[in-house]
Formats: structure tokens, sequence, C-alpha cells
């Protein structure tokens, strides 16, 4: 899971002597830094809330990544480590009591103490708040409580095995309770952390501002004054500014963007394996909303299944690769990557092939009028608008009539969240336990699922998958949860990115594994 640096000189790819070699991939840069300075990141999206509880963007965690720290993290070899906890959780021996020390020298930026209490506030609000995207994650836990000062005690309605990795990403993160209690639902507008930077200001569609925290308890290793992240769909245009000097990172460059750096003698690459996946999502059932249990809808892609299974027949996952992504991504169609903890064997090769003569005689069964009209909605990158291109041309042959439309990234998870909508693209960046990639997007009301997806046998894996520690009795589940899910044809997998962050050489000591997050705690100018 290591991160790959790469030099962006003559044209081609050469690893940077700077960096040190482990298992023959390449570690983060590890050049020394001078303090001082302000780090400007691009995001290729505006974010939605910078609230832990309720936020769903990578573009968010990339900007928690900055300011709110979480019970624990992963380092660059995938390895789950203590952050904000003081060591690794401990359980008891029927697996429904744990255990979790906290440390003891943090403090929220607002001054306020970090300890127990403020853990199990947090935790307690991540699982029961209304629209919390936490819901499912912490769904297996009934209580917990502060039982000491650093001490956090959870009891578990039955062992559940991924709850370490859940509290490595956002129901780990840990909001002051001062800032919780003063903004109530406006805390997006005020968000309060541990972490090396604090938040200043938000300027919707135009930048997020943070600044050194100097109660940050690891402060004097933070070299940067402040961080500036800026939202800029384009990917072209996040390359002219890095080439100009008016940003330093560029974040989820595209194959396209990163083929045109390679001849910038300025510009270093960092790389990993993606934990997550791309796709499109079609609506079955989500006629009320998030959380809320599935419902009866008219369209022909929710009626039949024939009708979906047609629908994905239709495309060539390897030509959208090629046509797409100058074949830099991976071809995928299942939730779970090879990179996972738990990866079941699913390769590229074994994804379904595009069939269009097959597609047109589901659609003759099924009983529909062609063409069978639909609407993609998409984010309004370019990258996206060239996906839905690429998508509405197969299609067509097969006998759909697919019209895009393109939306803001944020509207577009409003309008989807409530149901409103045919398909649209759908990704995530991924977890390293495999029930992160599914529970809440696949068990029926799940906290992310927008399909309106509701299956028993869907839901029972997901529980056995969350209970059961063997590896190999984990990937037998994972397998045949997979196997339940395409069959569904309700979240259609396309491809598997790689995470490509693009940085002027000025810039050293930046972290990106393979979530996917740019880590700036240690980043800076170098001397």
């Amino acid at each position: 899971m290591a991160v790959a640096l790469v030099s962006l000189t003559s044209g081609c790819a050469s690893l940077q002597s700077s960096a040190t070699e482990v298992g023959g991939v390449r570690k983060t840069d590890e050049r020394s830094v001078r303090d001082g300075g302000t780090l400007t990141v691009a995001l290729n999206s505006d974010p939605d809330k910078l609230d832990p509880t309720l936020a769903q963007t990578l573009v968010g965690r990339t900007v928690f990544a900055g300011m709110c720290e979480k019970l624990y993290d992963i380092d660059e070899d995938g390895v789950v480590v203590p952050q904000l906890a003081a060591a690794l959780p401990t359980t008891s021996a029927d697996g429904r009591t744990v255990t979790l020390k906290v440390r003891r020298d943090a403090k929220f930026s607002d001054g306020t103490p970090l300890d127990a209490r403020a853990v199990a506030a947090s935790l307690l609000r991540h699982r029961d708040l209304p629209g919390s995207a936490r819901a499912t994650e912490l769904a297996p836990v009934s209580t917990i409580e502060a039982t000491g000062p650093d001490t956090v005690t959870m009891r578990l309605k039955q062992p559940y095995v991924p709850l370490t990795g859940v509290l490595a990403d956002r129901a780990g993160m840990v909001m002051s309770p001062t800032a919780v209690e003063k903004y109530g639902k406006n805390f997006t507008n005020h968000p309060s952390c541990v972490g090396p930077f604090r938040f200043v200001e938000r300027v919707g569609g135009d930048r997020i501002v943070l600044k050194k925290d100097p109660n940050y308890y690891d402060a004097d290793q933070v070299h940067l004054d402040g961080v500036v992240y800026k939202p800029i769909p384009d990917g072209n245009v996040r390359l002219a500014n890095l080439r100009s000097g008016d940003l330093q990172v560029g974040d989820q460059m595209g194959p396209v963007d990163v083929q045109s750096a390679l001849t910038e003698p300025g510009l270093q690459l960092f790389n990993s394996p993606s934990l997550g996946y791309q796709g499109i999502g079609l609506n079955v059932g989500n006629v009320n909303g998030l959380g809320q249990k599935p419902g009866k809808l008219g369209t022909p892609l929710a009626r039949d299944v024939r009708v979906r299974e047609a629908f994905e027949l239709a495309i060539d996952r390897d030509t959208l690769n090629k046509v797409v992504f100058q074949g830099m991504y991976e071809p995928a169609c299942g939730p779970i990557s090879p990179q996972s903890a738990i990866a079941p064997g699913v390769a590229p090769e074994d994804c379904p092939k595009r069939d269009v003569a097959k597609a047109k005689r589901l659609l003759k069964e099924a009983g529909v009028k062609t063409p069978v009209k639909i609407e993609l909605k998409t984010s309004t990158t370019p990258e996206q608008g060239r996906v839905g291109q690429v998508l509405q041309a197969m299609v067509k042959e097969a006998g759909f009539d697919l019209a895009l439309r393109p939306t803001e990234y944020a509207t577009m998870l409003s309008e989807t969240d409530a149901g409103h909508y045919d398909v649209f693209t759908s990704g995530w960046s991924g977890r390293l336990d495999p029930d992160g990639n599914v529970s809440n997007f696949l068990k029926t009301a799940g906290a992310m699922n927008a399909y309106g997806l509701g299956d028993p046998e869907i839901d029972r894996l997901i529980e056995e998958g969350r209970t059961v520690a063997d590896p190999a009795r984990r990937t037998g589940i994972y397998d045949e949860l997979t196997r339940r899910v395409q069959d569904a044809h309700t979240m259609i997998y396309l491809y598997r990115q790689k995470n490509y962050v693009v940085a002027t050489k000025s810039v050293a000591g930046i972290r990106v594994y393979g979530d996917g997050l740019v880590r700036v705690r240690t980043a800076g100018y170098t001397r």
C-alpha cells in the first residue's frame, strides 16, 4: 500500500533518488523542509459539509485530514495505527466489549481538552444524529461510555470485526463538545477538532482556509503556517495553476493531465493503488430519501432486472478505460479492491464482457419500448463528462437513449440522496476493511444507499461478514456478496482509479496512501 513518488522529467517517469525504497515501491518524499509558508491544494470539486458526522465526499476527507484527526489512522503500508487513541483497542473474549484508551496530551482547536467523555459524545453523535452518514457503520454498537478520564468502553450487539477500521475514518473523528453544543447543526460552519491545522473560513465554491493550530499536541512538527483548499474541477486548469506556481498541490489528477505533466521538470507525481471504485448507481427504490425503506418506482430500470442487466451488457469496461483514462486505470466489477485487507477473487478479466445482442434480447424479453429513455447525472468535471459521452454512445447501440445532465457535485449528492435521478456516476474512495465498501451502500436503508436497494440476502451477508474473524471465511462471504450485488445490477462497478497527486518540486513531506487522502501534517517547502 506504499506510495510511489515519481519525478516528472524528460517525458518519462524516473524514481526520485531522495525517496526510500521499501518492498520494491518508493515511500513518500522525505526531503528536509523549512518552517513557514502557506500551501495551496487544488481539489477536483467543492467538499460537502465540514461535519464528520454528515460528510460523504473524498474531497471533504482530504480537508479533514488537515484539521480533524481520528482515533486511528492507516500508515503507508495500510496498517491501522493509533492517532487520537493511545493504543489499539482491546476486545473481550466474546467479542462484544471493546475498550480503548485516549491520549491525554491533546486539545481541540478551541482549547477544550480531549478526554474520554469527548470521544464518547462524538461516537454517540455519529451513531444517533438524524441524517448521519456514519449511522450504519456504528449501528452494531449498543452502548458507548466514558468509564474513566481516558477510557472509553463500547458494548456491541454482536462481534464487529471492522470496528477498528471504522474508527480509522470519519466515524473515528472526534469533535469539540464545546463547539458541538454551541453551534449544533451549524457545526459545519465552525468545525473544531484535534489536528495540525484549525478552520478559519470557507468561501463556497472558492476556498477553505486552515491555519496552524498552536493547541496541536505535535505542533513543533508542523512546518506550514497554513493550508488553503481550492475547488478546481477542470484538471487542465489545475495543471496550468501548478505550472504557474499559483498552486503547489493538485489532488485527484486525471490520467490525461498526468500524461501532460510528464514533460514538466518542476513537478513531481505521487501515486498509489486505490481502495475504492467508480461506477454508476441505478435508482431501483429510492423514493423517500436516504435511510428509508425501498419503495416502488415505475421506471423500466426499477421494474425489471433484465433492463438493468441489458444496460450493463451494453458497456465495454476495457474500451471505457482506454478512451477516457488512457488505459491508466483498471476495469472493475465489484466493490472490493484487490488492495483490501480481505479481497475476493474478482479480477478485471472476470468482469462481464460487452454483449449487445444479448442486451437487445433482454430488452425484448422485458417487453419495454425502445429506445429506453434514461437520464444520467454526472459531476461537472471534464473527465466525468467524457465518461458520460462514452457510455451514451455504447448503450445507444443496445436500445437505450441516455441523456446526460452535468450537475455540480454537491448538488448531485443532494439530489441523488433524495432519489431524484435515474442513473448517476457513483464512486467511493474505499476502505481497508471490505465492510467499509459495502455496508453503507448496499444494506437495506443503509446510510449511503442512494439506490434504494433492499435485498435480505445481501443484508445477511453483510452482517455475517462483520461478525466472522477468520480471513478465509470472510473472503468466501464477500465473494458470495459480490456475486449477489452483480446479479442485482443496481450498482454497476466500472473501474478503479489510481490516486494521482501532482505537486511542485518546491514541496516535500506530503503523504498519499491507498485511501487517496493528501496528508499535509508534515508537508512544507524545501530548504
